[in-house]
């Protein structure tokens, strides 16, 4: 009996093919560091969205959907780091009285431990701010990495400069782009508290000494409507007619001369850190 041919037309879907991560830095030669997040206890909801707030903070660098199990042990961690490329671990776990971060240079070290005092949720301070920024290709780039007070002398310090500032790729500032600068991460060692405070924040660039029409107007590059004006001068003294919080915002920015291509019409920039991400205080064990 002749079989019977099913003239069906099956639908193939290609699959997503992503784009390949770059595994040697440009500038310095070296691999790019990247990093596990994970737990070693059982942590409650608040840490779990820490530690989601962490692998956000170490993006693109990092693995951001890790699954873990809680029959996995440290060593099941290391045995998939080799292979991956994986530099860094970031451990979070917590006892009964207080929560402590791990992190480890693998595969043989070294490892700082730190005591975490306090912290705030990335979704609390977007929820406390008025306008909240998030633009989609904040987690394209790694952040910038700034170290204030951890030049004492003292030896531990100098360990914890040297391991956080191997955590993220190295940068030229004679060639790398604006616009690759999106985030930084700031820790500051306080020498009367010996605590460590932990913030992550988000950078905008934006033209300096003019209202916020005009600013708004330079970089939109949008037409404003001038249908109800006699002249363009009217849009120019409408605009320094501004609120109180527009001048706040103008007395709160830092001045910075950017030279870019791409801002070669305007010479004065300056640059203002919005947080949006968690913020921790830490004692270093």
């Amino acid at each position: 009996m002749a079989r019977l041919r099913n003239n069906k037309k099956r639908m193939v879907i290609k699959p997503i093919v992503k784009n390949k991560q770059p595994i040697v830095n440009q500038v310095t030669g070296e691999k790019i560091p990247k990093s596990f997040v994970f737990s070693r206890t059982k942590l409650p909801s608040s840490l779990r969205q820490l530690e989601m707030d962490l692998r956000k903070l170490m993006l693109p660098y990092t693995a951001l959907k890790l699954k873990e199990k809680k029959q996995n042990k440290l060593k099941d961690f290391l045995n998939v780091a080799g292979p991956m490329g994986v530099t860094h671990f970031l451990i979070l776990s917590k006892t009964h009285a207080t929560p402590y971060l791990r992190v480890a240079r693998t595969p043989q070290g070294p490892t700082l431990t730190f005591k975490v005092h306090g912290y705030s949720l990335a979704i609390d301070i977007v929820q406390s701010q008025l306008r909240p920024r998030c633009p989609q290709d904040l987690f394209k780039n790694s952040p910038l990495i700034v170290l204030s007070g951890f030049g004492t002398g003292d030896q531990h310090l100098k360990l914890t400069t040297i391991v956080f500032q191997n955590m993220f790729p190295a940068i030229d500032v004679n060639t790398v782009k604006l616009s690759s600068c999106q985030r930084i991460v700031l820790l500051n060692y306080n020498k009367e508290t010996k605590l460590v405070d932990f913030r992550h924040y988000s950078i905008r660039l934006q033209p300096i000494g003019v209202s916020r029409r005009i600013r708004k107007f330079v970089q939109n590059h949008l037409v404003p409507d001038l249908r109800n004006l006699q002249d363009v001068s009217d849009f120019v003294t409408r605009a320094g007619y501004g609120s109180e919080s527009e001048a706040d915002d103008e007395a709160a920015t830092d001045c910075v001369v950017v030279k870019s291509s791409l801002m070669h019409r305007i010479n004065g920039y300056g640059f203002t850190l919005q947080g949006f991400g968690q913020k921790e205080f830490w004692r270093i064990y």
